[in-house]
């Protein structure tokens, strides 16, 4: 099978772009195409406004199968990088930039669970303030009922993560402002980092002992979302986050023990 660039792209660059290599791994063929095309769009080695190859020429140029080749161009397209035209093929998007992602299913370990938390901190900090200024009679019970949910759970002897998401989400719902709400939802479970990081293994008094440390510091969120204390909420939940970090942190000493 040939190996071969297409012509205009042999001409435009003496290097093939990295798209265009073979791909070896048998896994993920589609996900590595589109990092690959990915790069080379955001990079310019493919430039705006540039036909891609044609799915014979991408092929070729690979090694993968047409059933790769169109997930993987349909997979540009949903993210804004690529527009197709029928019967003509596909172009990089004007001013094509690759959006913000997470892919909370590759983050795995302790550094990266930490890394979001600390991006959580400032978006959290000012949706609690936010929500102590704004929120509605309806808004602080729907709060107080998330936490009476994370009692709940914890009385029943479960880590709470759902309701403990769901807290979190209510004081987002609470702003006023819907990106709030979008940007928790697009983190998902995740940004409760308990439920990828294991919790150590200790006694169940241990683990009830070490979420009802975590329901404490809920307990002052509430409580100042209450009162209307946007300077007390606000430090609450920057107390509560950089706390959780610290957990965290102490516990990725204690696994690397």
């Amino acid at each position: 099978m040939s190996r071969t660039l297409p012509r205009s792209a042999a001409r435009a660059t003496v290097k093939p772009p990295t798209a265009f290599r073979p791909l070896s791994a048998p896994r993920g063929l589609t996900h590595e195409l589109v990092e690959r095309l990915t790069a080379d769009i955001v990079s310019g080695k493919l430039a705006p406004g540039s036909r891609l190859p044609t799915e014979q020429e991408m092929i070729a140029a690979t090694g993968v199968s047409r059933t790769v080749v169109r997930e993987a161009v349909a997979a540009l397209r949903a993210e804004g990088l690529v527009v197709t035209r029928q019967g003509v093929g596909a172009f990089v998007t004007e001013g094509a930039r690759r959006p913000f992602r997470i892919n909370t299913e590759e983050l795995r370990s302790l550094r990266e669970v930490i890394e979001v938390m600390e991006l959580r901190t400032g978006v959290e900090i000012e949706s609690a303030g936010l929500a102590a200024e704004r929120a509605s009679t309806d808004d602080v019970r729907a709060i107080e009922r998330a936490f009476a949910a994370i009692e709940k759970a914890i009385a029943a002897g479960e880590s709470a993560v759902d309701q403990d998401f769901a807290f979190h989400r209510s004081i987002a719902q609470a702003t006023g402002n819907p990106q709030f709400l979008r940007f928790l939802d697009y983190l998902g479970r995740f940004i409760i980092p308990r439920q990828t990081v294991r919790v150590a293994a200790g006694s169940a008094a241990d683990r009830r002992a070490y979420l009802d440390l975590i329901q404490g510091e809920h307990r002052e969120i509430v409580a100042a979302i209450r009162a209307r204390a946007v300077q007390k909420v606000r430090a609450a939940m920057r107390q509560h986050l950089l706390n959780s970090r610290k957990r965290y942190q102490k516990l990725g000493a204690e696994l690397a023990d």
